[in-house]
């Protein structure tokens, strides 16, 4: 069972983070001249799923490191 993180929806992992990040990556490369306003609100959302991206990476290591325990004891 997923296991919820501050800040993080149930259902939502690595690939709903990179497809988001993505998502803000083109919104930078579709403008000729940036609203900084709007840009900072960006760079903020980035940062967060950027945090979220790693804490579940280091969720999924951990798993795996169980899974391996687990194998090596058997």
């Amino acid at each position: 069972m997923a296991k919820k993180t501050a800040g993080r929806k149930e259902g939502e992992g690595l690939k709903e983070y990179l497809e988001k990040i993505k998502a803000i990556s083109d919104w930078f490369e579709e403008r000729e001249e940036i609203d900084l306003e709007a840009a900072l609100v960006k760079i903020r959302e980035a940062g967060e799923l950027i945090k979220l991206s790693k804490e579940r990476l280091v969720e999924v290591e951990n798993e795996f490191e169980e899974i391996k325990a687990d194998i090596e004891k058997e």
